[in-house]
């Protein structure tokens, strides 16, 4: 897709089509799926609103772990956007927190029409334990994924930055470089729907 074309479908319609607590329910895999996957809380919901144009197309929260299910979002009938359930620290019992992961593992290696995984990573923190297990498990599954720093406006210095770069070296399935958006200041977004679009 030409850049136009990519800044036109994100200002498309984007309308909630199902949220999915088993692989069963599953929609059809006719269009390409982008995935947003990263730590609960880490600003998933706040970067498919951004980057959508819409302010609450998905559920924002300050409580960790309220997205509970795998939500699918049709864009202009050309890209699914799937919200994937936060790992991490979410206040959820452990059974509701292995069937997540285990929900969220299943997805990830059997989606054939999965085109691209965006691994959000708080950018003031930097990669975290649960980061790293799931860029491994997104290397064994082949799925080429993008770490994306979230909340870049809030970022001090290049140290996070630096530091996940080096990382990205040792993982075959990821982009070598990461990206830096803010849902709050719209930085970095232009870019990553142009990301997006090439992965089409």
């Amino acid at each position: 897709m030409e850049e136009m074309d990519i800044q036109k479908l994100f200002r498309g319609n984007c309308d909630f089509m199902l949220g999915v607590a088993n692989l069963s329910q599953l929609p059809d895999d006719s269009r390409p799926e982008i995935a947003f996957v990263g730590r609960s809380n880490v600003g998933k919901s706040s970067l498919i609103n951004a980057l959508t144009h819409r302010k609450n197309l998905a559920r924002t929260s300050n409580t960790p772990g309220r997205t509970q299910q795998l939500n699918f979002f049709n864009l202009s009938d050309t890209l699914t956007l799937v919200d994937l359930p936060g790992y991490g620290y979410a206040k959820v019992s452990k059974t509701q927190s292995k069937a997540w992961t285990k929900l969220l593992k299943s997805y990830l290696k059997g989606r054939v029409n999965l085109r691209l995984a965006l691994v959000l990573v708080d950018g003031r923190h930097g990669l975290k334990e649960s980061d790293k297990e799931m860029m491994e498990m997104l290397d064994v599954a082949a799925v080429p994924y993008r770490i994306i720093l979230t909340k870049g406006d809030k970022m001090k210095g290049k140290d996070v930055q630096e530091n996940v770069q080096k990382a990205l070296k040792k993982h075959p399935a990821a982009f070598p470089e990461a990206h830096i958006t803010s849902s709050n200041t719209g930085a970095g977004l232009d870019e990553l729907r142009e990301i997006i679009g090439q992965s089409l």
